[in-house]
């Protein structure tokens, strides 16, 4: 009697490879997983029939199997600025190449530490075997600590330049490049549109604002605050629109930068050529805003893989392998700086 082929109504299954191979299930299980205690011969009659069928392997019953999962936890606040979803992308890839899915948890902006912890949980519930964190939460307290102990976490991005984590972006170099770029095109000071106070990049980035102009004897003009969003850039550009000293403004991020420039225009007040704006990110959009926007290159999607690179190598015992972008910041020169009316 023939090997009885599936019906037409429901997919192939191990015990159909099994019985058109005329092996076991427990062998059709070994070849499939890799392990090399199979006879060649047998080993190819299996994988005839794997291909004669079309059966491919179930991932919840490959990881019941293996006791593996192959997913990656993904916490993030809940937000839709470009760095988020760039450094998604990156996180994307890098799983995807290493046979990974991924799995996103996201909490509320400006959430708690225990709305972190939860959501770490939450991840660890749904199986995942390592877990990146984009967003500015401790590492070192006692209770993230216990969870990492347990499952392998790392940051996206790393806060400072001698921590233990896969990428650092120096934002203190950002804010200098920004700002003396603007002092050296003339500009007698810069002003500083910031971003929510609650990222570890904002306090950085306005801490070097400061320093800069003061490393040139200037001393800095009243900070303005924001919060990452268009609507709040579009405030700050009202502002800056009625102090007619103010020529050159550093914005902490690109999308800022769009509703700035918005609110200037609608002032009447020309970019650049009554105010000149630097902005952080060189998101897409950068190149193509009216005008096109000088900015601060960041590698969002390179911060992704190599969070990712880095939690894999944990969770599999070996070293962090891939190239690692440069952490260098890149001042992308655009058409909305110029020199003030004056040094013209």
């Amino acid at each position: 009697m023939s090997p009885r082929r599936p019906r037409d109504d429901r997919a192939p299954s191990q015990v159909d490879v099994a019985q058109l191979a005329g092996v076991s299930t427990q062998t059709v299980s070994r070849v499939m997983s890799g392990q090399d205690n199979v006879r060649p011969d047998t080993a190819r009659r299996v994988m005839a029939a794997v291909e004669e069928l079309g059966y491919r392997v179930h991932a919840a019953a490959a990881s019941l199997a293996s006791g593996r999962t192959r997913v990656l936890g993904v916490i993030v606040v809940s937000t839709d600025r470009y760095s988020s979803a760039a450094l998604g992308v990156g996180i994307q890839q890098a799983a995807a190449a290493n046979g990974y899915t991924v799995s996103t948890a996201a909490v509320a902006d400006h959430a708690s530490a225990e709305a972190f912890l939860e959501a770490f949980d939450r991840l660890e519930r749904q199986g995942a075997e390592g877990i990146i964190l984009g967003v500015p939460v401790e590492l070192e307290s006692p209770a993230m600590r216990a969870r990492t102990e347990r499952t392998p976490a790392t940051r996206s991005e790393r806060t400072s330049l001698d921590e233990d984590a896969p990428l650092a972006v120096d934002q203190r170099a950002i804010a200098r490049l920004a700002v003396e770029h603007l002092l050296d095109l003339g500009h007698k000071t810069v002003w500083h549109v910031s971003g929510d106070d609650y990222w570890t990049e904002t306090q950085q980035r306005s801490e070097a604002w400061e320093q800069t102009l003061r490393d040139r004897g200037i001393v800095p003009p009243p900070l303005i605050p924001a919060d990452w969003t268009p609507e709040s850039g579009y405030r700050a550009g009202r502002t800056i629109a009625a102090i007619p000293e103010a020529t050159a403004v550093f914005v902490s991020s690109d999308e800022m930068a769009f509703g700035l420039i918005r609110a200037l225009h609608e002032a009447g007040r020309s970019v650049p050529d009554d105010v000149s704006v630097v902005s952080v990110d060189d998101i897409a959009l950068a190149a193509y805003a009216s005008p096109a926007l000088t900015t601060v290159r960041q590698p969002f999607e390179a911060m992704g893989r190599a969070a990712a690179l880095r939690v894999i190598a944990q969770i599999e015992g070996h070293d962090a392998v891939g190239d690692m972008p440069s952490t260098d910041p890149q001042l992308i020169v655009r058409s909305s700086t110029a020199p003030p009316r004056s040094a013209r």
